[in-house]
């Protein structure tokens, strides 16, 4: 076998990349655009969160995150700087898993109802939600993210990162001093 041809099996997980990414960025275009079509409703399930007094602060996160999220799902989709939206992917996900995991604990407390039976519109552009399948929904793409930061691939990328290519571990010619594409 020609060791400098893909297996199967890494032509398949460059497919499988491929697609993850083009899933989480087109979640994240459409969360993003239900937001922004809809900012005053954003705006009051961002207060349910009590997450700041500041309504400069709420107002700001209301108005910015839904285009920032639209802009990361474009990176995403077309495969620009993909190391770093995932990072940012993940930095966006995990807070906010985490504040919609308090909110669901004290929902649970406050109506003495079994936690996965908690239900509530978390903000995310899909309605309420019952509060387990959330929190599977968002590790699934914290993993996602995970598997896209730490990845290689660079199929269907137009930038896959800002900083160019990391350097590669093929030997160079002899005589020319750089390693070979």
């Amino acid at each position: 076998m020609n060791a400098g041809a893909p297996s199967s099996r890494d032509t398949a997980l460059a497919g499988l990349a491929v697609l993850a990414r083009w899933f989480l960025g087109c979640v994240y275009i459409f969360m993003g655009l239900s937001k922004a079509l809809h900012p005053v409703d954003f705006l009051k399930l961002v207060r349910q969160y009590e997450l700041a007094r500041s309504y400069l602060l709420l107002n700001t996160l209301a108005a910015a995150l839904p285009w920032f999220e639209i802009v990361c799902g474009l990176l995403l989709v077309l495969g620009v700087a993909v190391r770093g939206t995932a990072l940012i992917s993940i930095l966006m996900l995990v807070p906010f898993s985490w504040a919609v995991i308090d909110r669901a604990i004290k929902l649970h407390v406050a109506q003495s109802i079994p936690f996965c039976a908690v239900k509530f519109d978390c903000g995310c552009g899909g309605g309420e939600v019952y509060i387990c399948r959330k929190i599977a929904e968002n590790a699934g793409l914290i993993g996602l993210s995970a598997w896209l930061l730490f990845g290689s691939n660079r199929k269907f990328c137009l930038a896959h990162s800002l900083l160019g290519p990391p350097p590669r571990n093929r030997r160079s010619a002899p005589g020319s001093g750089a390693a070979s594409n």
